[in-house]
């Protein structure tokens, strides 16, 4: 195929919206409860701690740490719940995109053209749900440009050797 340089009409620009972004897997979802399950209690942990040898003198605070913190957990799941089906991604034929947000949506496209390295990362929760991530880096910078989290490790592979292929073509 060659490059050329002539103008495209807007309406021949392919859209992204017009097709349909695949979901992360559902075991994910668990992972990310897991996982702030896990935070909060260690802060409620701390907060009892501190609350049982009377660190902080004033009883009110103690009592407004209680409900500040169980408010912010309430609002981080529920947020974590919202935004989980907001976690879409798609492969085609020359890029892969990532589609995510509640309240500031983000959609990341990369071709695979400027694509420079591939990673499959697998932390420890995600590792019992056989979930991994997939991190892709471009040209010109050092942090990952485009990571999708809560994939099949399978899916993920072939994901990965796909765009290998078209990079290597």
């Amino acid at each position: 195929m060659k490059d050329s340089f002539e103008n495209i009409a807007i309406h021949d620009f392919p859209a992204l919206e017009e097709v349909s972004f695949l979901p992360v897997e559902k075991k994910y979802l668990k992972v990310l409860i897991l996982s702030t399950f896990f935070v909060f209690l260690i802060l409620f942990l701390v907060l009892y701690l501190v609350d049982f040898y009377q660190l902080v003198s004033n009883q009110e605070v103690i009592n407004y740490a209680y409900i500040l913190l169980s408010v912010v957990f309430i609002y981080s799941a529920t947020i974590i719940i919202v935004g989980f089906k907001k976690r879409k991604y798609l492969v085609r034929e020359r890029d892969i995109s990532y589609k995510k947000g509640v309240f500031f949506r983000k959609i990341t496209t990369v071709p695979f053209q400027r694509i420079q390295h591939i990673e499959i990362d697998q932390g420890p929760v995600s590792r019992f749900f056989n979930l991994v991530s997939i991190s892709i880096y471009t040209a010109g910078d050092s942090s990952d440009d485009l990571k999708i989290k809560g994939l099949d490790a399978n899916k993920a592979s072939q994901i990965k050797e796909f765009i290998t292929q078209k990079i290597d073509a």
